[in-house]
This record gives structure tokens, C-alpha cells and sequence, in this order.
């Protein structure tokens, strides 16, 4: 095992010299702030246990000043999209996300929520990709979409080092078209897109914190952003 010694001198550019200095990457994800948003969403646990398993220390939170001085943000969830949206309005994350500079990654609603609109009681969302999220149709088989399935077309960061043909596992029943801003590409009944990046923001359809080494190398690679 390889052990790395490091003597910070500057704490307001540690970062940077783990980064130059120290040969184990777990030194710079150790150093790292990350957070959890905070909000009606049902799968938060799973993604805390990705992250355990990673070796990221996180905080779990919806205060607007944490998740501004945060080094990386994830929004994850499960759940419906209108009461979603509901409660980030009550506390006024509905602007707070859009605005962030730093990396954020959306998860299964959360990346819904960070589309234009969803069919799902017709529910606006935030804006920040400029597609709709649809319905899968009953001509797509089962709905809601359950289960291990490839992603494909896939560009970007956050796929770098994944199989041309990926397996994730989705659980949703709502999915935004193919648009520019698509990095991944899923096949049900239509395509659509498995994942969107625009600027600093992410998303992903699917649950990666519960989609197996691809998943995890999905979470690393936006973790080293």
C-alpha cells in the first residue's frame, strides 16, 4: 500500500497542493466539502451509503449558506415531482439551485426537478435544462420503468472510463426527450435521455448510487470535477 505524507502550509490552497503533492487521491476526496440537499426525497440513504463506500465526507443539509460554500453538491431524490418542488419553493432552493456555481449532480427527480416542466401534475421546475419531462406511454411496456438497463451515446465527464454500453438501474415513470443537452442515451418505448450536463450541472436519471461500478464510477468522476 502506497502511503502518502503531506505538510500543508498554505490551508487556503490545501487543495490544490494535495492535489500537486500527495499521491493517493483519497487525501484530495478527504479534503473535499460535499452535500447532500435536504428535501422530501426518499432515497437520500442510499446515496449517504455511496458515498461511505467512497470514502467522501458529506453533510446533509438544506441550509442555503452550507450548500453555497459547498465544493460539490448532490440533489438526489425519489418521490413526486409537484409536492417536490413545493418544499424547495417553501425554502427557497428553487433559486439557490440555479444559481450555484459550483459542480452539482441531480439524481432520478432530482434531475426532473431541473428540467423546464414535468407532465406529472403539471409541475414547473427549475429551469435549468430546457426540456420537458413526459410520461412514458403504455405502448413502452411496464410503466414505471424498473430495473437494470444500458445507456448509451454517452459523452461527457462524468462517463469517462464506462463501457460504450453501460447498465444502470432506473425506477422512474417520467423521462425528458433526447435534446442538446443529453450526455446519455436510454432506450423504453422511446428514447431519452439517461443523463444531461449544462455549465456546472449534471443529472442522471438513473440511481447511481445503487447501479454497481458503473455507478460508483459515475459518483467518483464528479467527485474529481
Amino acid at each position: 500500500m502506497q502511503t502518502a505524507v503531506c505538510f500543508v502550509t498554505d490551508l487556503s490552497d490545501s487543495r490544490n497542493y494535495v492535489a500537486r503533492f500527495c499521491p493517493e487521491p483519497g487525501f484530495l476526496l478527504a479534503l473535499m466539502k460535499t452535500v447532500i440537499i435536504k428535501y422530501n426525497a426518499g432515497n437520500v440513504q442510499s446515496v449517504m451509503y455511496a458515498l461511505d463506500r467512497i470514502g467522501v465526507s458529506y453533510e446533509l443539509t438544506d441550509d442555503e449558506a452550507t450548500i453555497r460554500a459547498a465544493d460539490k453538491v448532490i440533489f438526489p431524490g425519489v418521490g413526486e415531482a409537484s409536492t417536490a418542488m413545493a418544499y424547495l419553493r417553501e425554502r427557497g432552493l428553487d433559486l439557490l439551485i440555479p444559481s450555484l456555481k459550483q459542480p452539482v449532480l441531480g439524481t432520478c427527480v432530482g434531475m426532473q426537478l431541473m428540467c423546464r416542466h414535468s407532465e406529472e401534475n403539471d409541475t414547473t421546475c427549475m429551469g435549468i435544462f430546457d426540456i420537458d419531462v413526459r410520461r412514458f406511454p403504455a405502448s413502452a411496456g411496464k410503466v414505471p420503468h424498473t430495473g437494470w438497463n444500458s445507456i448509451h451515446s454517452l459523452t461527457g465527464p462524468l462517463t469517462e472510463g464506462l463501457p460504450p454500453e453501460a447498465y444502470v438501474y432506473f425506477v422512474h415513470s417520467y423521462a425528458a426527450d433526447v435534446c442538446p443537452s443529453t450526455t446519455a442515451v436510454c432506450n423504453y418505448g422511446r428514447p431519452f435521455s439517461a443523463m444531461l450536463q449544462r455549465d456546472n450541472f449534471y443529472a442522471a436519471q438513473f440511481h447511481a448510487e445503487i447501479s454497481g461500478n458503473v455507478g460508483q464510477r459515475i459518483l467518483e468522476n464528479f467527485l474529481k470535477l
